[in-house]
């Protein structure tokens, strides 16, 4: 099945990681369905994605991956536009405005960041699950479903505020739970994984960062078109139910911190 054209669902797909990741799957061959909140954004998305790869099938929908009937329109989209869906990415997310201590925040701002990790990446499993399991299944046809959660040590060493750690850890035992419910309602068609995309130098990641921090994410941060042409070839080879994708492994993640550290002091 890997070697055939794959129909790839990217939720935040238009800009950073989600549009690299959607680049990486056009080039692979693969169809594609992005969406995002910003309507002017998703457009020049969709030209630059179509431009890039006239060849390619690309399509977009305006979707808040928090609004029950956004993401429902979504499923029904990405039927209708991929005939089949094989891979589900939740790659939609956000830090939150400000990282400060959370009696700092705004209650709007709290609000937000776990309606979007934590109850958008609920919704979108859902959905995504209707979805595959009214799909023919085989042995050969096995649909995946792909979450952004943090780790214990990966929610220890993010320097973000508490709605975005607690709500990203949330998807990670999102993940774990529902891989368990699948299994054991039987739907072995369908499987849920972690992806680690490790730190992804975009516009999220730097929001409301200090001159000290963002020295250190350009010096350990990746650049999103590398990251995705790493993981793109392990989320359409996967098999199995409930595997962990990482762009790379947390030690080497704290070792390039630690390594950006001595750096930045060396140069004062």
């Amino acid at each position: 099945m890997t070697d055939l054209s794959l129909g790839v669902v990217i939720t935040g797909g238009s800009a950073g990681l989600g549009f690299a990741l959607a680049s990486a799957f056009l080039a692979a061959g693969d169809r594609v369905v992005i969406c995002g909140r910003n309507h002017e954004r998703l457009d020049g998305a969709l030209h630059s994605l179509s431009e890039g790869f006239p060849e390619g099938e690309v399509y977009g929908i305006r979707c808040d991956v928090g609004d029950p009937k956004g993401v429902e329109m979504l499923a029904g989209f990405a039927a209708d536009r991929l005939g089949r869906v094989d891979r589900w990415i939740n790659n939609a997310g956000t830090a939150g405005q400000l990282k400060r201590p959370l009696w700092m925040l705004r209650s709007d701002d709290i609000l937000e960041t776990i309606t979007t990790n934590l109850s958008g990446s609920i919704l979108l499993c859902a959905e995504a699950v209707r979805l595959m399991d009214s799909q023919p299944s085989s042995p050969e046809a096995i649909y995946h479903i792909f979450n952004m959660g943090f780790s214990f040590s990966g929610a220890a060493f993010s320097r973000s505020a508490v709605p975005h750690k607690a709500s990203k850890r949330g998807v990670a035992e999102l993940t774990h739970f529902l891989s368990r419910e699948l299994r054991d309602a039987g739907k072995t068609s369908i499987g849920v994984h972690e992806l680690s995309p490790g730190l992804v130098l975009t516009g999220l990641l730097l929001k409301d960062a200090s001159p000290e921090a963002m020295r250190l994410f350009k010096v350990i941060a990746e650049r999103p078109e590398h990251v995705a042409t790493r993981l793109v070839p392990k989320i359409r080879s996967i098999t199995g139910s409930h595997r962990h994708i990482r762009y790379q492994p947390f030690v080497m993640t704290l070792l390039n911190a630690l390594t950006g550290i001595f750096r930045n002091r060396g140069k004062r």
